[in-house]
């Protein structure tokens, strides 16, 4: 009998499935999605133009509680969005994490910038408050208001921490070193919706915070992203570049600078809007799911991951932390092997061949993580 068959036998209960395949996170359609994509397509506008578009901007920036939201066509596209945005040039460095999506570091490189790695926490697994002040401590210097660093050369331009699975960093301590250095800060909240720190949304304590819709995310339009704001200026700024600069008029088509074409379609924020209406059911259901896992893999004296203090998270995707990279993958090994879909954490970010020749520091945390690191199905059960 294989190692960890407890493991896919508790999974196999939870989700009611004795044989057939059980995804890591499948999106649920229990609401008005049909209906509101009936809607769409009966008022052909199924394209960037449409009632949804906007209605979908309005519902997310009251749930977040920020300012304005502004659709994006996706995540990473937000995330690119949001750093040319607050100024990120070519040559400038952004400090983020190397346990995330590439989706963050890609976003980085698009602007022609360079990513700083640095390491995470274990109790958050997000970017550490600490390793960021002990790294612009020993490693910057301020020129004219600006911080640069003193090995590269570089202005440090933006943070990017990331909120991973769902769970939120220290992000009212990564707040005040930002400041502290002149640093702007861009939130990856892009698995994150439905999570607050201190009772605050994520993606709300930056100048600008990132949202994804994806597939496999609590709720999905299909593909696309958001952009959240506490500025209207800058929000305004960001809704004429990612519909291709165009000047307001109702016949003329004249553009005032080079923009982009982000514009969600409507018959996505159809979907949205539908799925919103039950993302607090979808999260109930989701920390239901957890505080059994928990409770499971407690009895079973296993590292099961937990939402960290001040936190209330959507536990995106639940995370188990095994003994030894032996172990992690015997597991993967055995639960794939039998129709039960887990995963590593990702490829760290300075691993990888594209990335490997930037800046880091040690990254003990992280490395420690990814070798550890079992994401568990998470859907939605209903």
């Amino acid at each position: 009998m294989a190692k960890y068959q407890f493991i896919i036998d508790k999974i196999r209960d939870l989700y009611c499935e004795p044989t057939k395949f059980i995804p890591l996170h499948a999106p649920v359609f229990i609401g008005n999605e049909k209906q509101y994509l009936n809607e769409c397509i009966d008022s052909t506008f199924v394209s960037s133009v449409g009632r949804f578009v906007d209605l979908f901007e309005e519902k997310i920036s009251e749930y977040t509680g920020s300012k304005r939201a502004v659709v994006c066509v996706n995540g990473t596209n937000a995330l690119y969005l949001a750093l040319k945005l607050v100024g990120v040039e070519q040559n400038d460095e952004v400090i983020t994490q190397p346990l995330t999506f590439i989706a963050t570091a890609n976003a980085i490189s698009y602007c022609e910038a360079a990513p700083v790695f640095l390491d995470v926490d274990r109790s958050t697994l997000g970017l550490s408050p600490v390793a960021l002040e002990s790294f612009l401590s020993l490693n910057s210097i301020m020129k004219d208001g600006e911080c640069y660093n003193k090995t590269s050369g570089r202005r440090i331009k933006a943070c990017l921490p990331m909120h991973t699975f769902g769970h939120p960093c220290r992000i009212d301590d990564i707040v005040v070193i930002c400041h502290n250095y002149n640093i702007e800060l861009i939130e990856d909240a892009a698995e994150s919706i439905g999570s607050y720190y201190y009772g605050k949304h994520t993606g709300t304590f930056g100048k600008i915070g990132v949202l994804s819709f994806n597939g496999n995310k609590t709720i999905t339009t299909g593909g696309g992203g958001m952009l959240l704001f506490n500025d209207e200026k800058l929000a305004n700024r960001a809704k004429h570049l990612s519909t291709q600069a165009k000047i307001p008029h109702q016949w003329n088509f004249e553009h005032d600078e080079v923009g982009f074409n982000y514009r969600m379609p409507n018959i996505n924020a159809a979907l949205g809007v539908a799925q919103l209406e039950n993302l607090n059911l979808f999260i109930e259901k989701k920390r239901i799911l957890a505080g059994e896992y928990k409770e499971f893999f407690n009895e079973k004296s296993m590292n099961f991951f937990v939402e960290p203090e001040h936190c209330m998270s959507n536990y995106w995707l639940n995370v188990i932390i095994l003994e030894s990279e032996t172990e992690r993958d015997l597991l993967l090994t055995e639960s794939n092997s039998q129709g039960v879909m887990t995963r590593p954490a990702w490829r760290m970010m300075n691993k990888l061949p594209m990335f490997n020749h930037f800046q880091c520091d040690d990254l003990m945390n992280a490395d420690w993580l990814e070798k550890r690191i079992v994401n568990i199905p998470s859907s939605v059960r209903i």
